[in-house]
């Protein structure tokens, strides 16, 4: 699985493809931006459609820094995303 990483603020954060599958398999893909490890880890994650390329993996690979901060921006805190592990 590709890693990509990007600086937002001083911090670096790895992004890489979450794996999950919805409705929009194909159509719409999420992506896990992970800083930290243990229980200082942070996780965030944002879902976004590609464009022209419709594999995860170099959707991720042919986005650009520019792309990756404008959907770091975007992204929502892990705590109730089933990408990240939550479950009811």
């Amino acid at each position: 699985m590709p890693t990509r990483h990007i600086q937002v603020e001083g911090q670096e954060w790895s992004v890489f493809p979450s794996g999950q599958v919805t409705q929009y398999d194909g159509d719409e893909f999420g992506l896990l931006f992970v800083r930290g490890s243990g229980d200082a880890r942070e996780v965030r994650v944002t879902r976004y459609s590609p464009r022209g390329v419709r594999s995860r993996e170099a959707s991720l690979v042919a986005m650009n820094d520019a792309e990756l901060h404008t959907l770091f921006a975007m992204s929502q805190s892990s705590e109730n995303s089933p990408e990240a592990g939550y479950a009811l």
